[in-house]
């Protein structure tokens, strides 16, 4: 039971508490707010709340082509006939295409990795969609590849690795960081994004 004290909450409770614990940045009092919460609101909400994330979970899954978030089988922005198919953006995670998609300033493609290089976690460019990127730029017409990688080890890695891959077919830049290192992207604000966008340099 949640912190070991079983007899404190009833066992229902007690499961919801140990499934909000479960999420990413709640920690025990959190969760105990949180299942208190939806205990005091209307049993419709709560219904309609565990249908959302049921059919967020069964019908959400990955863009073919960009391997963005996606309900169907290409994701809006691959579909989306007024955004440069010559420029495509390159980050490790949805997050991240969320995070620039604020900043309103960028109009071209992406390309989601779905992590970065990481020897020591066991993460090597196979188990990330670079391939298929690869393939893209290879057989269409692409201008640019933006590398929008989070300037930690792993992505200082995962950048310098992608650069040497794809200088052979386009131009790859990176963009300009006013972040410190290890700094996430999906962390900065929209006017840091915007202009590490419009400062972004060639990969040597």
């Amino acid at each position: 039971m949640v912190g070991g004290t079983a007899t404190v909450y009833t066992r229902p409770l007690a499961r919801l508490i140990e499934q909000f614990q479960r999420l990413p940045g709640i920690g025990p009092k959190t969760a105990q707010r949180l299942a208190l919460h939806i205990l005091k609101r209307p049993e419709t909400e709560v219904q309609a709340l565990a249908e959302a994330l049921v059919a967020a979970r069964q019908q959400i899954g990955l863009c073919s082509i960009c391997f963005h978030l996606s309900a169907d089988p290409v994701c809006e922005i691959c579909r989306a006939p007024s955004r440069d198919d010559q420029t495509i953006c390159v980050v490790s995670d949805s997050r991240d295409v969320i995070a620039l998609e604020k900043t309103r300033e960028y109009r071209g493609k992406y390309h989601v990795l779905g992590g970065m290089i990481s020897p020591m976690d066991g993460v090597g460019p196979d188990q990330l969609h670079i391939a298929p990127l690869i393939r893209r730029v290879s057989q269409q017409q692409v201008s640019e590849v933006i590398i929008a990688i989070s300037p930690s080890v792993e992505g200082e890695t995962t950048t310098l690795y992608l650069g040497q891959l794809l200088k052979p077919f386009t131009k790859v830049t990176r963009i300009a960081f006013g972040l410190p290192m290890g700094g996430d992207l999906e962390y900065a604000d929209e006017v840091t994004l915007a202009r590490a966008l419009e400062g972004r340099r060639e990969i040597d």
